[in-house]
């Protein structure tokens, strides 16, 4: 478990838990996780979710969501890490898969996909790609 990156952890959880076809994942909850997650919820790639109270940070329990017996959610990449940040302008956000995947964008405005960013004329710290 990683103890310096909190959203790698995040992340690498639930690619493992889909990848071994588990109904759900439990992991330490913070807000930028929550706002991840509602992100993943909204674009369909998880079919739901719960804040679990455990008397210290909580526990987000993640439903993962299978389509034919396969992940709605086939890859998860960190793309700014604690080591080395990636910030981008509204104009230069990347898209993934030529726009089938999301961007997850932290920007002033809070954490948004790139579509979201581009309509808002915002940039700011690219967290993942998930497609």
């Amino acid at each position: 478990m990683s103890k310096t990156d909190p959203i790698a952890d995040y992340l690498t959880r639930i690619r493992n838990a889909a990848k071994a076809k588990h109904r759900r994942v439990d992991i330490p909850a913070s807000k930028l996780k929550k706002a991840i997650t509602q992100i993943l919820l909204d674009k369909k790639f998880v079919s739901d979710y719960a804040l679990l109270e455990d008397n210290k940070q909580g526990i987000l329990r993640i439903n993962l969501k299978y389509y034919q017996g396969k992940p709605v959610i086939s890859g998860l990449r960190r793309v700014s890490r604690p080591g080395i940040r990636k910030y981008s302008s509204a104009k230069e956000l990347p898209r993934v898969l030529g726009g089938l995947g999301i961007v997850i964008v932290s920007t002033s405005k809070g954490v948004m996909t790139d579509a979201e960013a581009r309509k808002q004329n915002l940039g700011g710290e690219i967290v993942a790609y998930i497609w």
